[in-house]
């Protein structure tokens, strides 16, 4: 690598990121912190989508090494290498478009670590000077810088392991678990900036939302995984028709070599080649595990649907369900349209986004219907005793 390919890595990501934080500066949000989060959250989306679009036109090894392109900061001073590898194998993962889908995948990666670090430096700045501000707590802040520095570690592996799948679906899993913190995160700068304190439901109407809102995030986290094995296996193509699969209910699967996670792209453990019964046990298994997410993420959002405070949440998981259903099975018809293929993609980005924000509501909605209960029930008590 370069001597200079660090620092010109560096000014380019400060200088990337200078329009979010123009756009978080002339804001008129009454609070610049809280708008910082919320456009975090924004470009998150948007690289987990471009992420997407990435994988998908197999743009990962655009550039084979990191964090540079060919030991240089971007594309354009990598011409001559980049082309000398497209004439070699000019179906190859290396071309100069590919090169650039990758770079902009890294820049904004790299754009939204420099956001975190504002937010950190915002955090600290705040909180040192007055403990009582409860929006400025630096932990969560914190611990969002490190979980995205582990995130670009495994941006690294990406591509120093060659794609090897078990990397890549982590790399997705975190980019997901990144965007959650982030919603989480920005929902409860919400609160204290604007509190809502309106009881919608009784405590045990909101343990059962609250409860139920949980499982279905932990049910969605396995679908995402399952998901990326799909994509990372390239198995998307595995079964081409729907509800069956080969023509059969249940198809010839070969689930242990499928689902073996530390191996090669496309090779067993023991390095030879992944037979198509194994990507047809990967495709299977994600195809059957979305109906069990779609039906008790769907009875979540039908249970807080009658809640005001969750109301518009619910609705928006309804709607992301059902396209997503729709993409998933287009995808297939369709002979894998690029396309369909990011924006589904991006509806499971979508529905992890709702799916924070229905429990963060879920829990508040709880808290403050057992205080209003609490209160309620201490007068009674209180003129009773007089009496």
């Amino acid at each position: 690598m370069h001597a200079a390919t660090l620092p010109q890595m560096a000014i380019t990501a400060l200088l990337v990121a200078l329009l979010p934080l123009s756009i978080v500066w002339t804001s008129s949000d009454t609070s610049k912190y809280r708008k910082l989060v919320w456009v975090c959250v924004f470009l998150t989306f948007d690289l987990i989508v471009f992420g997407a679009f990435t994988r998908l036109t197999d743009s990962g090894l655009g550039c084979p090494d990191w964090p540079g392109c060919y030991g240089t900061a971007n594309p354009f001073l990598a011409h001559e290498q980049i082309q000398a590898a497209e004439a070699l194998l000019p179906s190859g993962p290396v071309t100069v478009a590919k090169a650039w889908i990758e770079m902009i995948h890294r820049y904004l990666a790299m754009t939204i670590g420099v956001l975190i670090v504002a937010m950190v430096v915002q955090s600290w700045r705040h909180w040192l000077r007055d403990r009582s501000r409860a929006e400025y707590a630096p932990w969560l802040p914190t611990a969002l810088l490190a979980f995205v520095c582990l995130q670009g570690a495994f941006g690294a592996w990406t591509v120093t392991l060659k794609l090897q799948p078990v990397i890549v679906t982590t790399h997705l899993l975190l980019g997901m678990g990144l965007l959650a913190l982030l919603t989480w995160y920005g929902g409860r700068q919400d609160q204290l900036i604007a509190p809502v304190r309106t009881v919608t439901g009784s405590p045990p109407a909101m343990r059962n939302i609250r409860l139920l809102a949980a499982l279905s995030g932990a049910l969605l986290l396995v679908q995402l995984a399952l998901g990326g094995w799909v994509s990372t296996n390239y198995a998307t193509l595995a079964c081409t028709d729907f509800p069956l699969c080969g023509g059969k209910l249940v198809p010839e699967m070969d689930v242990e070599h499928g689902f073996t996670l530390w191996r090669e792209l496309g090779k067993t453990a023991a390095g030879h080649y992944l037979p198509f019964a194994a990507l047809t046990a990967i495709h299977w298994v994600h195809r059957n595990f979305a109906f069990v997410v779609a039906l008790v993420a769907g009875y979540t959002a039908f249970r807080a649907w009658g809640h005001t405070a969750l109301h518009k949440t619910a609705r928006a998981i309804a709607v992301v369900l059902a396209a997503q259903l729709c993409t998933g099975v287009a995808t297939i018809f369709l002979n894998y349209p690029l396309a369909i293929a990011v924006l589904h993609n991006a509806g499971a980005a979508l529905l992890v986004l709702l799916l924070t924000m229905l429990n963060y509501r879920a829990k508040f909605q709880f808290e403050i219907a057992q205080k209003a209960a609490a209160s309620a029930v201490f007068p009674q008590a209180t003129a009773a005793r007089h009496h």
